[in-house]
C-alpha cells in the first residue's frame, strides 16, 4: 500500500459542551429572562384592556344595529347569571336583550346574543345603576356614559358612548 492512499486514522473528536459554558449560557439566558418577563407581562396587561375595550365597542355595536333593523328597543346589561342584569360589575357576561327591561329581569326569549366577560380587567360604568338602552333610531339619549377599563399594573383606557349611541375610544387611564 502506498503512502499517499494509505487510510488515515484520526481520534474521534469529542462533541458537547463544558461545564463552565453550560453555566454561561444559563446565566446569560437567565438575565435575558429577568429582562424580558416584566416587559410582557406589561404587554399583556395593556392586551388585556385593549380586548376588554373591544368586547364592550361591539356590543353596543351590536345592540345599536339590533335596536335600528328591529325598530324596537334593546338593553345592554351585565349579567352574570345570564337571567337577570346586575349593574355594578361591567366586566361580568354582557346580554344584549330585545326590548325594555322589567325591573332588572328579562325574558329569556328576549335575549339576542351573550358576549363572554373579560379575565383580569374591571369595568366600570355610571353609578346611576342604568343599563345601556337603544331607541328604534339607534339613540342613546339619557344612557350615553364613559366605560372606564382598569387592568393590572395599572393599564386603563376609556369608552364613551355619545348621546347618538356611537362608541368611541377615549383616553388610556391610570387605574
Amino acid at each position: 500500500m502506498d503512502a499517499a492512499h494509505a487510510p488515515v486514522i484520526t481520534a474521534p473528536r469529542q462533541r458537547g459542551l463544558t461545564l463552565i459554558e453550560l453555566l454561561v449560557v444559563i446565566v446569560v439566558a437567565g438575565i435575558l429572562m429577568g429582562w424580558a418577563v416584566p416587559g410582557l407581562q406589561a404587554m399583556n396587561a395593556r392586551q388585556e384592556v385593549v380586548a376588554e375595550a373591544h368586547r364592550l365597542r361591539m356590543a353596543l355595536s351590536l345592540a345599536r344595529n339590533s335596536a335600528i333593523t328591529r325598530r324596537s328597543t334593546v338593553v345592554v346589561c351585565p349579567s352574570p347569571d345570564r337571567q337577570r342584569c346586575h349593574m355594578d360589575d361591567w366586566s361580568a357576561p354582557l346580554v344584549i336583550v330585545l326590548g325594555p327591561l322589567s325591573g332588572d329581569d328579562f325574558a329569556p326569549d328576549a335575549l339576542l346574543r351573550v358576549l363572554e366577560g373579560g379575565r383580569g380587567v374591571s369595568v366600570s360604568y355610571r353609578q346611576d345603576g342604568k343599563p345601556v338602552r337603544f331607541t328604534p333610531l339607534g339613540r342613546s339619549s339619557g344612557h350615553n356614559g364613559t366605560f372606564r377599563i382598569c387592568g393590572r399594573h395599572g393599564q386603563g383606557a376609556e369608552l364613551v358612548l355619545s348621546n347618538f349611541g356611537r362608541a368611541r375610544a377615549g383616553n388610556a387611564i391610570d387605574c
